[in-house]
């Protein structure tokens, strides 16, 4: 039988909300944190939305030599790892170093950071580039921040699958804890809303043009135009149940199923491979598809992605037989931080019995799907399916569940 894993601590920087109750208080009542950007002068682009996050300041939660040496994403992460583990209970002096590690997910690194010392090569020389940039912008450098940070130098490691990257993380956190160790900060925050990262973003033609906030991101809509993107995640504290218990730790759920599969080349005619990894994730798990209570959905926001997640939910699930629900309607896209974050959605449904809604979405009845729109559901959640799909054709699926 393999080893239990479940989540006992939540940080959490979202767009419509800093920290884990005021991000889910605003996303119980349906609370939108899309705005005109705020980070750079985007009036001279096609797309001009994102999700940023609020209020946050970094030297109010940070040493202040941490700051010259890390991108804001980076910031971001350091503290919602710090609530992870405060929430945790977790005490450093309490653990053995090796004991525990970090993983992560990233999409692009720190892209404001890497800008500006792009910006002091070109107009002033290379005596001007900061030597903080020979790691700030790297896809690994909230791992290594959060690990020297706690001093955790257990089994660590960075998964970079774009938007499916926060789910491979925590699948990753769950295989190294079944290998022994004892405890992993895992998930995803993200972030590159500056110049260099929209054009980067705008490549995939998948961005919304749209300037009303309330009409840009709809995905399962007939008006779907692509998304709005974002900044933020959450990173989870993952340990195994029996060392939870051990510890008299407060228990939010268990990580109980994965599956991950990888679309085959435009063009080649075979079918996506979505569905096979919502599959892989119920087996896993070992549950049917009638006992998952909800499915949290990647939402694209484009259409034909759209029409392809919903082919594959109703597939697995039946048509219309589940309910779905997309609360980063309310955040925007945060690329790898979007799957933990849905996690910790997934988990707060549990706990509180509920489903977030949908918002500003009318539902087209051509996908056939139960979308939770409008107003919050009250539902006994015990079981919920996380779905994630990255840029190239990753598609991911981690389901959770009540513990005990």
């Amino acid at each position: 039988m393999s080893t239990s894993v479940v989540v006992t601590g939540l940080g959490v920087t979202a767009p419509n909300g800093l920290g884990t109750e005021a991000y889910w208080e605003a996303t119980r009542q349906g609370v939108s944190g899309i705005r005109p950007v705020g980070r750079f002068d985007a009036s001279q682009y096609p797309a001009r939305l994102a999700g940023e996050v609020p209020g946050f300041v970094a030297k109010e939660h940070l040493q202040s030599r941490l700051i010259p040496q890390t991108d804001h994403m980076t910031r971001l992460a350091l503290a919602a790892a710090d609530w992870a583990l405060a929430d945790a209970g977790i005490k450093q002096d309490e653990m053995a170093e090796f004991d525990a590690g970090v993983i992560t997910a990233a999409s692009s690194g720190g892209f404001e950071f890497g800008q500006r010392e792009l910006e002091n090569l070109w107009s002033k020389g290379s005596k001007y580039v900061s030597a903080y940039q020979s790691y700030a912008w790297f896809y690994a450098v909230n791992t290594g921040q959060i690990s020297i940070r706690h001093g955790m130098k257990g089994p660590s490691g960075v998964v970079v699958s774009d938007q499916a990257g926060g789910l491979d993380a925590l699948a990753q956190a769950r295989r190294q804890i079944r290998k022994g160790t004892t405890l992993v900060v895992s998930g995803g925050v993200d972030g590159s809303i500056c110049p260099w990262g929209w054009v980067a973003q705008m490549a995939a033609d998948r961005m919304s043009t749209a300037a009303d906030p309330g009409s840009a991101y709809l995905p399962f809509d007939r008006g779907a135009r692509g998304h709005v993107p974002g900044e933020g995640g959450a990173l989870l504290v993952l340990e195994t149940a029996e060392h939870a218990r051990e510890r008299g730790a407060e228990v939010y759920g268990e990580i109980a199923g994965y599956g991950a599969t990888t679309d085959p080349r435009p063009g080649s005619g075979r079918p996506l491979a979505l569905a096979r990894a919502l599959r892989l994730a119920l087996d896993d798990a070992g549950v049917g598809p009638d006992e998952v209570d909800v499915v949290f959905a990647d939402a694209a926001g484009v259409v034909d992605l759209d029409r392809a997640e919903a082919t594959a939910i109703n597939e697995v699930f039946g048509t219309g037989l589940v309910p779905v629900t997309a609360p980063k309607t309310m955040t925007g896209r945060l690329y790898s931080g979007a799957g933990s974050l849905d996690v910790t959605a997934a988990l707060l449904s549990i706990r509180d019995g509920l489903i977030p809604p949908t918002v500003n979405v009318t539902a087209d009845p051509a996908y056939g799907l139960d979308l939770v729109t409008g107003a919050p559901r009250a539902a006994a959640v015990r079981t919920a399916l996380v779905v994630a799909r990255g840029y190239g054709g990753f598609n991911s699926a981690l389901l959770v569940r009540a513990a005990g």
